[in-house]
């Protein structure tokens, strides 16, 4: 690990079920959701990821104005995307919102870049789809260059060339923490050690064991171009209750849900309790009592040695109550647990 180990906290803005069973309003959904990080950062939480959707099951586009909200109302948690959509995205804007999201923070804001699972913003942008992988590693490198420079020379050829360029705000002190997401991919592994970004795997089904030759395969990278030690983290969705019996009642019927709608778009077949329960028993689905989540939580740490974990908190239309218990539980019961059980080698 290339540092001490961090818990973070991740949400797709998950349109949300009031008390009444009805859909909140994905406005109502934004500003729950800056409750929540402010819960985040009173019990002590490393880390906030806000992911980016355009449509109409999750509320944050913009996630770098939400993440402005969340500097403005707390004190210490880092801020993040997860992920910036780079490839529909422009790089220079990207690092603006997200330098100016450092100054009000403080330096507080993080960047994890990726391609995105979902589709939408390509259309809505106007690019096209067979462009997917070639936008994606033109507009990463120009990033870079914004990044690691301060006057910018860059040529590629889906934007004119820039010359002699400062963007503006620059970061206050040091640079912008950037991660690149990796779903399983080697090429995304390698273009992440070239270019000196730390390295976020999602693994969002089946056992969290099978990334370790992804992370293996980042710090032998890293180490033949002689980068300094970079961070490895791991994004998996997850659920904390006060037990094991509550998952399935509490859990369980929006988790289906939200998997059902996704899954009907991608011909996925429905998920069945057995499903649930596999994910939850041999998989990557993090859920459950705060011993069984914490004991989980140090299982795939000690097996990939990454330095930061990252709980998708948010599923389906898993009502924000919920979500803030949740929090609250992994914050000051699951943490501590995986600490100790680290510590003691268990």
């Amino acid at each position: 690990m290339a540092g001490t180990l961090e818990f973070g906290l991740d949400t797709f803005g998950d349109v949300t079920a009031g008390a009444d069973g009805a859909l909140l309003s994905q406005a109502q959904v934004i500003r729950n959701l800056i409750d929540e990080a402010v819960l985040a950062d009173e019990l002590g939480v490393d880390f906030i990821g806000v992911g980016e959707h355009h449509r109409a099951d999750f509320a944050v586009s913009a996630p770098e104005v939400v993440l402005a909200a969340m500097a403005a109302r707390t004190r210490r948690i880092r801020l993040g995307s997860a992920v910036t959509v780079l490839s529909s995205d422009d790089p220079i804007r990207v690092f603006q919102r997200f330098s100016t999201v450092d100054a009000i923070s403080r330096g507080r804001a993080e960047v994890i870049l990726g391609r995105g699972s979902f589709t939408e913003s390509f259309p809505l942008f106007g690019h096209d789809l067979g462009d997917y992988e070639k936008l994606f590693d033109d507009k990463l490198e120009l990033f870079a260059a914004i990044a690691s420079q301060e006057v910018v020379d860059w040529n590629g050829g889906w934007r004119p060339p820039l010359k002699n360029q400062r963007i503006f705000p620059p970061i206050e002190h040091g640079t912008l923490k950037t991660w690149i997401g990796v779903g399983g991919s080697p090429e995304s592994v390698v273009r992440a050690a070239h270019y000196g970004m730390n390295l976020m795997l999602a693994v969002i089904g089946g056992s969290p064991a099978r990334f370790k030759p992804f992370a293996d395969y980042f710090r032998q990278a890293c180490e033949q171009l002689k980068r300094p030690a970079l961070d490895v983290g791991i994004h998996s969705p997850g659920f904390v209750c006060e037990s094991d019996a509550d998952v399935k009642t509490m859990l369980y019927p929006h988790f289906k849900r939200g998997r059902d709608r996704i899954g009907a778009e991608r011909g996925w077949p429905p998920v069945t309790e057995r499903d649930f329960e596999q994910e939850i028993e041999h998989g990557s689905l993090y859920a459950g009592s705060p011993d069984t989540v914490a004991k989980k939580i140090a299982a795939t740490v000690r097996t990939l040695g990454v330095s930061r974990f990252q709980m998708k908190y948010s599923a389906g239309p898993l009502p924000h109550e919920l979500l803030m218990n949740s929090i609250r539980l992994y914050a000051t019961e699951v943490v501590p647990r995986v600490r100790t059980l680290l510590a003691a080698g268990s």
